[in-house]
């Protein structure tokens, strides 16, 4: 990973290799879907321009958004020196070796060097520590590509010394556009199939938003495409559906994808959209995600978000996750989909969670207090020398509620649960209504312990 030969003027393309590689963009208009960062004056184009005195970039987005493809235009900015590390590789020994030596380069009075780092979040505190000084001084210009959220890879250091640039995934006109100009250019197919429309469409679809994978489906597909006697094959939907066995979805558990994606899950749940519930569901179940997890996340929502509005969904829930450890993938997606449509469909109120959060609240505020005698242990010998005595029995009324004091004087009349008018919190509300009356009441039968 050291040595003189790390170096290089520029990155220059092969003749050969796989489709998405001879296809990368060698200018910005070139470059398709990131028209938000291609404004003149703008800190990626002076970048790719050659302008001095640009900021380190970190560049974030999903796979096949053009992270790689913008290190390399700026590998052909004029005068500059091009450097890469992949962080699945490289060592700190390996940054300190290209820190100096870009140091070294700038001391002699030749050109500064942009210093390439693939996969950033894959890198260490330590690794990305060891960065800083080169950032911060200007020995190198760094471009970091990361697909990971950088506010949660990157360390703060590093992250407030550089422009955050962010990458969308490829819409379905832009992949379309990269799709047809791949079939024509030269460096790509060059006019040896055609493809149909149709065809094209399955492509985009299938890409999800990632130009690399666009690209792969495609080389794959003319490769599937059947000869004819005359003319050039045409690619159609079957030879796309020979090439490509099941669309990959792209979802990384190991990375942010996997809080995003479970994120989404919950939150159309809370927000009743079944359809909606039900596309996260199947996301993470053809991503390979453990199934456990997923339940584990329905049995939280089940209270946090229905709660006592319909209290059978945590049932439905906690069935769901055992179901999910007794049968397994593929099957336990039919208890997981059945639970995501109880929940999604059920009545909501998050007065549960408002509840238990209030009393806590009141707790870490010194809000304690101590039990009332009356609620103490009574059973040992001496108790009611002590005064636990007067406790009240609910069974000896026929309310089955007696009037007394339960909580602590600190926190004495304080209302943690609040039941919304949704679903069976609506009997729930009632019923709440009429025990807290009685209780307020100073009136009652005593029966000692």
């Amino acid at each position: 990973m050291t040595g003189p030969d790390l170096f290089e003027s520029a990155v220059e393309d092969r003749g050969g290799g796989p489709l998405a590689a001879r296809m990368r963009p060698q200018s910005l208009e070139e470059l398709v879907g990131q028209q938000h960062l291609l404004a003149p004056r703008s800190p990626l184009r002076r970048l790719v321009e050659g302008d001095a005195g640009v900021a380190s970039l970190i560049l974030f987005g999903p796979p096949g958004t053009g992270k790689t493809t913008i290190a390399h235009l700026v590998s052909r900015a004029t005068g500059r020196q091009f450097a890469e590390l992949s962080a699945v590789t490289a060592g700190v020994k390996d940054v300190r070796a290209v820190v100096e030596q870009a140091r070294r380069r700038l001391g002699m009075g030749e050109s500064e060097t942009v210093l390439f780092v693939d996969e950033v979040h894959r890198f260490s505190k330590t690794q990305q520590d060891a960065l800083l000084p080169a950032v911060e001084n200007g020995w190198v210009v760094l471009v970091a590509a990361t697909t990971e959220n950088p506010h949660f890879a990157l360390i703060s250091p590093l992250l407030s010394r550089s422009l955050l640039v962010t990458l969308h995934p490829l819409d379905a006109d832009a992949l379309e556009a990269v799709v047809r100009r791949a079939v024509v250019d030269e460096r790509g197919l060059a006019g040896s199939v055609t493809v149909e429309d149709e065809a094209v469409a399955a492509i985009v679809r299938l890409a999800g938003g990632d130009a690399r994978k666009a690209l792969t489906v495609l080389d794959a597909a003319a490769g599937a495409a059947s000869p004819v006697s005359e003319g050039v094959p045409a690619v159609n939907v079957d030879d796309v559906a020979r090439a490509v066995d099941k669309a990959a979805v792209r979802y990384d558990r190991d990375g942010d994808q996997h809080y995003d994606v479970a994120s989404a899950l919950i939150k159309s749940i809370r927000g009743s959209d079944v359809d909606a519930a039900l596309h996260y569901l199947a996301r993470m179940i053809e991503a390979g995600e453990d199934p456990r997890f997923i339940a584990r996340r329905l049995v939280i929502h089940a209270s946090e978000d229905v709660g006592m509005a319909d209290p059978s969904a945590l049932q439905s829930a906690v069935a769901a996750l055992q179901a999910s450890a007794f049968v397994g993938l593929p099957e336990a997606r039919i208890p997981l989909a059945q639970a995501v449509i109880h929940l999604a469909t059920a009545p909501k109120s998050n007065a549960v969670v408002v509840a238990i959060d209030a009393a806590i609240a009141d707790l870490r505020e010194g809000a304690i207090g101590t039990v009332p005698p009356h609620l103490r242990d009574g059973h040992y010998p001496g108790a009611k020398g002590l005064g636990v005595t007067g406790y009240r029995y609910p069974h000896d009324d026929p309310r089955g509620v007696l009037p007394q004091q339960y909580a602590p004087d600190a926190v004495h009349g304080h209302r943690y649960y609040e039941p919304s008018a949704h679903g069976f919190e609506q009997t729930v509300s009632a019923r709440l209504e009429r025990i807290r009356e009685i209780l307020d009441d100073s009136a009652g039968p005593d029966r000692a312990e």
